[in-house]
């Protein structure tokens, strides 16, 4: 059957447990955010280097543009987060955190020379968390175990009713 996926035990397992810890750190991320009123995204857009940084200063530098950027941050990644606990929209979800984490890989490219004011777990050429994360949630977009373990197996059946 097109679409339908057929994986062992030890896989659907190990790919639930990914979903589950990505989704967990996405779901921190926001909630973190929630309970800190006075949390914004200006000081990591204006520390931001590379190729775009010039469009996340004008972010942080226009009060209307940095209050949606807030926003999207908070509420996207809480979102996403339980997307994929929960297994609910988890592609959407999927895509939702690869833009996310590309947006941030992009704000604060891991390149030679490059120094920021935000802490770092260590010293990385071209590869870092974010960009690990990006290829981990490619994993699951394309093996994905929402329908086998997860609330969209009870949201396809209701959309594929006729």
């Amino acid at each position: 059957m097109k679409g339908q996926f057929t994986y062992t035990h030890a896989q659907t397992l190990w790919l639930v447990i990914l979903r589950l810890l990505i989704g967990w750190h996405f779901l921190y991320e926001g909630l973190i955010k929630i309970l800190n009123p006075s949390w914004t995204a200006f000081p990591y857009l204006m520390d931001s280097q590379g190729f775009f940084a010039e469009y996340f200063y004008s972010i942080a530098g226009n009060p209307s543009l940095l209050a949606v950027s807030n926003f999207i941050n908070i509420y996207g990644l809480t979102l996403v987060g339980l997307g994929l606990i929960l297994g609910c929209f988890s592609r959407i979800a999927t895509v939702g955190g690869i833009v996310f984490l590309a947006l941030y890989y992009l704000s604060h490219p891991p390149f030679i020379g490059a120094e920021y004011m935000m802490p770092t777990e260590g010293s990385y050429l071209w590869v870092d968390k974010n960009l690990i994360e990006i290829g981990a949630l490619m994993v699951l977009f394309y093996f994905p175990t929402s329908r086998i373990i997860g609330l969209d197996r009870y949201i396809s059946k209701v959309f594929n009713r006729k």
